[in-house]
């Protein structure tokens, strides 16, 4: 067998779940296509077909829609556990510690045996709905928490996206801002079988406690090589500082060979199709309101003068060129941008944990050795 660096192209797993052509820049969800669902659908909708197959009816859709609202509140132990944290560490650490946490205060872990058994359908299901719901309460909660402020109770008369603006910013989101939390939480749900999503496979093939699943995928998010591009977006378009100086700031990064942020995708060959929905929704916003923040213009310059350099070579804007932007205009501080990611991942992440279950076994890869051959032990007095 030969090693591959990364099992770059190792088939992992079996899937129906997503499907990727980077090639044609296609991206589907259970087959339909990522630009028909940003556009028509919701994220709840989404989530339910991540998780279930289909699309569901709608007295399906109204179940599981109630079932979220219903399961935003955290039990007050995991908001303790946030008063105790630094308030100038990393959301996505603050996150992973209590994701990792929510299996004490909601028994039900006990079930994932080795005995062959396996969780019940309505344990798989309840408790993907438990976390699925609490993640946007958690990551709202600590905006406030790590400003000395009470956080703000989620509203069980709003919807996902709707709620957790209201919860991040106090007020309540006019259509257009709900619209487009809820087309990028749609857009992030799922991606086949990147980094996160495979360790919450390992993970998930212990038959650990799903929370600790979707705890093992934060940690893996968190890493800058997978997610967090989008705010060093946003720092690279403030580094240039206006449009007149794209092209030589261009000219030199590229001579030095740096990164160019929120271009480049391992898997599409052409424009990532999430940047082009992503970037259609800064259009509305700067249509609705009248104007956007001068970043966004140096943006577009950077991406038309970057597409005689980079295009040629298959290097386009990737979903995190345009992301932050979106996410900063919808008053969301750039550390929390990963978190958004997490929150909306998370419906992937349980959608293949429930996968694997139905087939499960334990993941134990082989190495290629590269150390020295057998050896005796040597006393201490014999080493010099």
């Amino acid at each position: 067998m030969d090693y591959i660096p990364g099992l770059q192209g190792v088939p992992a797993t079996r899937s129906s779940i997503s499907y990727l052509d980077g090639q044609r820049g296609i991206l589907t969800y259970r087959g339909y296509p990522i630009v028909e669902l940003a556009r028509r659908s919701t994220f709840e909708e989404s989530a339910y077909l991540l998780l279930n197959g289909e699309l569901p009816g709608v007295r399906e859709l109204a179940d599981f829609d109630g079932e979220l609202r219903r399961n935003r509140r955290v039990k007050y132990n995991v908001r303790d556990i946030m008063t105790f944290l630094p308030i100038d560490g990393h959301p996505m650490e603050m996150l992973q510690t209590c994701v990792a946490s929510l299996g004490m205060f909601y028994p039900g872990s006990e079930r994932m045996t080795a005995d062959g058994a396996g969780p019940t359908a309505d344990f798989v299901n309840s408790t993907a709905v438990k976390i699925l719901s609490s993640m946007a309460t958690l990551v709202a909660m600590w905006e406030h928490i790590r400003r000395g402020d009470d956080p703000v109770p989620p509203r069980a008369d709003l919807g996902y996206a709707e709620n957790f603006l209201y919860m991040m910013n106090e007020r309540e989101p006019d259509p257009l801002e709900t619209r487009i939390m809820d087309a990028c939480l749609v857009l992030h749900a799922e991606h086949t079988i990147n980094a996160s999503t495979f360790a919450a496979l390992v993970c998930g093939s212990t038959l650990a406690a799903p929370n600790l699943v979707v705890a093992s995928a934060i940690g893996t998010l968190a890493g800058p090589l997978h997610g967090g591009a989008n705010q060093r977006v946003l720092e690279m378009l403030e580094g240039i500082g206006s449009v007149d100086r794209v092209d030589a700031w261009l000219e030199q990064r590229l001579a030095t060979k740096q990164v160019v942020w929120g271009f480049g995708h391992r898997e599409y060959k052409v424009k990532d199709p999430r940047a082009d929905i992503l970037q259609g929704l800064l259009e509305e916003l700067r249509e609705h309101r009248g104007q956007l923040s001068p970043l966004y213009d140096i943006a577009k310059a950077l991406e038309a003068a970057a597409e005689a350099r980079l295009a040629p070579k298959g290097v386009y804007p990737n979903v995190d060129f345009y992301s932050g932007l979106l996410y900063e205009e919808l008053g969301i501080p750039r550390d929390q941008f990963t978190p958004i990611f997490a929150i909306s991942r998370t419906a992937g992440w349980l959608a293949h944990w429930k996968e694997q279950l139905a087939n499960n076994r334990i993941y134990r890869p082989t190495q290629e050795y590269t150390g020295p051959e057998v050896r005796s032990y040597v006393p201490m007095t014999q080493r010099g």
